[in-house]
């Protein structure tokens, strides 16, 4: 294949429709917009969502539950993603933004129970689970709520 030679793919180039152009193209006189009415004025149509004046989908469906305001969330890490660090290291959150486990602190970082740990680490986070304090303990290691 020489550069003279390349064509874009078949279909993926449309010429645009020119509306008001003259009757022979299609579209001419009322612009393909048919005679009068609220969809032939400037500005006309209606609103995403509006049913012709009958109550639209999303006020016959009833509301369910609420978003709480105060919700905290938490980066998530787990036992198994920490089996990366050496013996002795102490892991904070800065630690894991720079390691890529985590991308953002959110409200604080929280450490779960899922996997197994075998290395002997300090590790500095703003919750534990039950399970993965115990873990962290066992394994000989210790565990600092900041």
């Amino acid at each position: 294949m020489k550069l003279h030679e390349l064509k874009p793919a078949e279909g993926s180039r449309k010429e645009r429709n020119r509306v008001g152009r003259g009757t022979g193209s299609g579209n001419g006189k009322t612009s393909g917009k048919g005679h009068k009415g609220q969809n032939a004025r400037s500005g006309g149509g209606v609103r995403p969502g509006f049913e012709g004046g009958q109550t639209p989908l999303f006020r016959r469906l009833p509301k369910r539950g609420f978003t709480n305001i105060n919700r905290k969330e938490y980066a998530i890490v787990n036992l198994e993603d920490l089996n990366r660090f050496e013996d002795g290291t102490e892991v904070t959150p800065e630690l894991l933004i720079e390691t890529g486990l985590v991308s953002k602190v959110k409200a604080g970082i929280k450490v779960l129970g899922n996997g197994t740990l075998t290395t002997k680490l300090t590790v500095k986070a703003t919750k534990f689970s039950s399970s993965a304090k115990e873990a962290i303990e066992a394994a000989g290691g210790s565990v600092e709520v900041i």
